[in-house]
């Protein structure tokens, strides 16, 4: 179990990647519960396995200001609803972490007048302790709260400037959705190959966990290389795969795809 949080953390919206969250401090001890506060404006399963352990779910605004941490989650259309009513309660000195895409610091800022504000662009693998984070804040303070409450959670990347938070969100915060798409389009091509469904789909999914237990200390051309010897079948499917480069240029129009709407929502 990971050494706990110092001071009491409120969550701000429990919907999937507020809830991962929140199973990933009570799965790690990152959190302890008796340390934790939820806001949510509906029954969740992480909330009431939370609450019989110990946290408190929307308590009195009193209760919000002994938290040394804010998480905003919430959707990035209502963030600026949802903190309007409670921005005040909170302590002068409470860091602001934002895991809401496209959401400049600044903005966060000034809805939370004078408090630090971190951003974190984590995955929903935080739920067991598996994911990957991005983190960045201009405040030093801050920072070292964000990695506190996702060190234990997340293999956390600090960003050198907000502006790469963007690309962060477009490469690991969708990442996984791309990596299950993927995942689809095998196992149907396993499908069309003879296979029947529930075989193809496990076949698919083995083959994806088995890629990310590799040894993440060597390059990734040397891992494609370890499973496509010359001439293999591997190879030629490889070689399919990417014909005219369709796998590259697919993969970066998603990229830019993503990168240009978290552009749009931190203009909004």
């Amino acid at each position: 179990m990971a050494e706990a949080f110092q001071g009491p953390v409120v969550l701000v919206g429990c919907g999937r990647l507020g809830s991962a969250i929140a199973e990933g401090w009570l799965a790690t001890g990152a959190v302890d519960p008796a340390d934790l506060i939820i806001l949510t404006p509906s029954s969740k399963p992480i909330a009431e396995a939370a609450q019989a352990r110990g946290a408190r779910i929307n308590p009195e605004p009193a209760v919000l200001a002994q938290a040394r941490a804010v998480v905003l989650s919430v959707k990035p259309a209502m963030w600026r609803a949802v903190s309007k009513p409670i921005a005040a309660s909170f302590a002068a000195d409470a860091v602001i972490v934002s895991v809401m895409a496209g959401v400049r610091a600044d903005l966060i800022g000034a809805a939370y007048p004078g408090r630090p504000v971190a951003r974190v662009m984590p995955t929903t693998g935080v739920a067991t302790g598996q994911g990957i984070a991005a983190i960045w804040s201009a405040d030093a303070g801050a920072r070292a709260v964000a990695h506190g409450l996702f060190d234990a959670l997340a293999d956390v990347v600090d960003l050198n400037e907000e502006g790469q938070m963007d690309a962060a969100t477009a490469v690991a915060g969708s990442g996984p959705a791309y990596v299950h798409a993927f995942a689809r389009a095998l196992a149907q091509g396993g499908i069309d190959a003879g296979l029947d469904e529930a075989s193809a789909l496990r076949l698919a999914r083995g083959a994806i966990r088995s890629a990310a237990a590799a040894d993440p200390s060597e390059t990734l051309d040397a891992l494609i290389a370890r499973v496509a010897s010359p001439g293999g079948t591997t190879e030629a499917g490889l070689k399919a795969l990417n014909a005219d480069q369709a796998l590259d240029q697919a993969v970066g129009a998603a990229v830019a795809s993503a990168l240009n709407r978290a552009r749009e929502l931190s203009r909004d």
